[in-house]
């Protein structure tokens, strides 16, 4: 089954153009939705998750027609949002035996062999006792994967999950979320490029609402050969070189500046082509979408 979007706009009472004619169509496995803070990630999400309304457009699940179907949806979704808050008192047995039973597992002794598989395969049966207000960061993403995964669901949505979480618990983490997409199909909100770069043989890059790159990360990566080039610079020459061309990102290595420009050929001596990888491509393209949209 296939995440099929077309045309899909929505604008809030307030003005603000949260999506713009947004189309895609999304494939089994994990699917990647990269872009800044603001550029309409969750408000995408919420309207695939049947949370709110679009103002035009389609949305299809296989043969489910979302926005006509809400109801049909639900039964095959699992989400994940981006603020996901728990009892802080309760176990995570308890919490999780509670939101099976909201999703329609009434039968006691069924339900609790749900509920033990799902703490096992999101490594937490061993903190099944343990109030929820305890776990870490890490912890509590992987218990949100935990009751997203209730009702075993063909599309799961994730809105932001490794944001604050420390090296180890990602790593877990998407560990967690490469295994589940190889059954179902996952879209992956995050502003954060190497989730994207690690986990997504397919993506997208949102901006101001709009769809602005999409494809293959590799096919991607590939396009901007010959045109990523680097210098190391200080704060004064960056400044300068800022005036003449165009620079992309700054980094940091070694505790230095490290500027990448993009340019179709070397833009001057001092500076060597570096080979691209998808924080290159990101950052190139909102600077396109920024110049054109000026």
């Amino acid at each position: 089954m296939e995440l099929e979007l077309k045309g899909v706009t929505k604008t809030y009472p307030n003005g603000v153009k949260a999506l713009d004619d947004v189309t895609l169509t999304i494939p089994h496995g994990m699917f990647g939705l990269l872009g800044p803070n603001g550029a309409g990630k969750s408000s995408l999400m919420r309207s695939v998750a049947t949370l709110q309304a679009i103002d035009s457009g389609t949305m299809r699940f296989g043969d489910i027609d979302i926005a006509k179907e809400p109801d049909r949806l639900r039964d095959v979704l699992g989400y994940l949002p981006q603020d996901f808050g728990v009892y802080p008192k309760v176990t995570a047995f308890d919490m999780l035996d509670h939101l099976a039973q909201l999703k329609g597992l009434s039968k006691r002794s069924e339900r609790h062999e749900v509920v033990k598989a799902l703490l096992h395969r999101t490594n937490l049966w061993e903190h099944q006792s343990r109030r929820l207000g305890g776990f870490s960061g890490g912890m509590k993403q992987r218990f949100g994967i935990a009751q997203a995964l209730i009702g075993n669901p063909r599309l799961i949505i994730v809105d932001e999950p490794t944001a604050g979480l420390d090296p180890a618990e990602r790593f877990r983490f998407h560990n967690l979320l490469a295994e589940i997409s190889e059954d179902v199909v996952v879209l992956l909100s995050t502003h954060i490029v190497t989730d994207v770069a690690d986990l997504c043989p397919k993506m997208a890059i949102l901006a101001s609402g709009k769809v602005i790159l999409s494809g293959s990360p590799l096919a991607l990566m590939k396009d901007l050969e010959g045109r990523i080039w680097k210098k190391f610079v200080t704060a004064e020459e960056l400044e300068g070189i800022a005036k003449e061309l165009p620079v992309i990102a700054v980094r940091r290595m070694a505790g230095q500046r490290l500027a990448h420009v993009f340019s179709e050929k070397q833009p001057r001596a001092d500076f060597e082509p570096v080979s691209p990888d998808l924080e290159d491509v990101y950052f190139q393209s909102l600077d396109a979408s920024k110049k054109k949209a000026a």
